[in-house]
């Protein structure tokens, strides 16, 4: 589920101008930063951490096989398969730990944001629209 949104993301950089492909690539650790940012604020909101596994769950299935010419008309059977979900589960955290994270984090969202700015303003002088 996770990489929906990245894989979204990569598209519509693809269709934006050189200027804004430019930008989105010098900006990409910062929104990567931005989104770990929001992630922990809300860990430490609740108390407890998430984390998303992979569990196979059981289907039935249509396991009839295909018609052929000695079996035209093969007998309908269901059967059960291995099915992949994903599956969010509350997992304790160290919140003293967290909130250094946290702090963390938003130093160097900080840092990241001055050299945003000069990456931009090179992206505009090299890609003027």
């Amino acid at each position: 589920m996770k990489r929906l949104p990245l894989i979204a993301l990569a598209a519509l950089t693809a269709c934006g101008t050189p200027q804004e492909q430019c930008i989105t690539r010098a900006t990409s650790d910062a929104r990567i930063v931005s989104t770990l940012i929001a992630e922990t604020k809300a860990n430490l909101a609740r108390g407890y951490g998430l984390q998303t596994i992979v569990v196979l769950e059981r289907e039935w299935a249509d396991c009839t096989p295909p018609a052929t010419a000695e079996n035209p008309a093969p007998q309908q059977d269901m059967c059960l398969i291995d099915v992949p979900a994903e599956v969010t589960r509350p997992v304790a955290i160290d919140l003293n730990a967290e909130a250094a994270k946290l702090a963390s984090l938003q130093a160097k969202q900080a840092a990241q944001a001055r050299q945003a700015e000069a990456a931009i303003a090179e992206c505009k002088a090299l890609h003027p629209q």
